[in-house]
């Protein structure tokens, strides 16, 4: 008689046997979440789902991500990576005073684009402060442009606030899915308003919704703040409440 080796289903499985796995870290839990938003969509960047891909539960996850909003911060921080590298047109070149205007609208415009690149991050960014590293780069490229811009140190220490409000908050407007709906609703009240009640609008009609290509729209905008930053009198540095305060 022969006999047959033992079917392999059969066999208990060792854990001596199982690849072993990597070390948890919030770099590879990062990376992870990075994997899950670009495959499936920001709305799937849950705990349980990174957790699920590490082959390990959602609990262990929390020593080193406080919680899903941490979780969100750095994976905004993760996204920006390389963003003041990216808009320099020639890496390791001396960085030309004379152009700061420049290179600032195209630090804000690199920026907004890897932003609109994740429409799910673009939104998320308007809530999600990140003060990771990578945006800590940013803002550290942003201050030294308008300082060689000759913008004073405490005006530039708002102005670096109000630029990066204003260039997620393009991108989150243009990532929308409903964006182009939107403009074209606009158009057709603006289109469609009387005259007679709404005289300043019938007169620059043709002007309102122009944005060029959409680069020279961020532009002028753009460089309409770094005008006013330069114009205004810088702020009295100073130990002032906060100006929104819950009641």
């Amino acid at each position: 008689m022969t006999l047959k080796p033992p079917s392999t289903a059969a066999r208990p499985i060792s854990r001596r046997d199982r690849p072993a796995k990597a070390a948890l870290t919030r770099e590879l839990i990062i990376a992870t979440a990075l994997a899950v938003l670009n495959e499936e969509g920001l709305e799937k960047v849950t705990m349980r789902a990174i957790a699920s891909r590490l082959d390990t539960g959602p609990a262990s996850l929390y020593v080193y991500v406080r919680n899903t909003e941490d979780l969100h911060a750095q994976l905004l921080d993760a996204l920006i990576a390389g963003v003041p590298e990216a808009a320099t047109e020639r890496p390791g070149a001396a960085v030309d005073a004379a152009d700061w205007r420049r290179q600032l609208v195209r630090l804000l415009m690199t920026y907004t684009e890897r932003l609109f690149s994740h429409p799910g991050i673009a939104r998320l960014s308007l809530f999600a402060r990140s003060n990771g590293p990578n945006s800590l780069r940013m803002a550290d490229a942003l201050l030294k442009l308008l300082r060689q811009g000759g913008v004073a140190d405490a005006s530039a220490a708002w102005a670096i606030d109000l630029m990066m409000h204003f260039a997620t908050a393009t991108a989150a407007e243009q990532s929308s899915d409903q964006h182009e709906s939107k403009i074209a609703a606009t158009a057709d009240a603006i289109e469609a308003a009387d005259p007679i009640l709404y005289p300043n609008l019938a007169a620059i009609d043709p002007l309102l919704l122009f944005g060029g290509d959409g680069i020279q729209r961020f532009e002028w905008a753009v460089n309409v703040l770094i005008d006013g930053v330069l114009a205004a009198t810088p702020p009295v540095p100073g130990d002032h409440p906060p100006i929104f305060r819950r009641s």
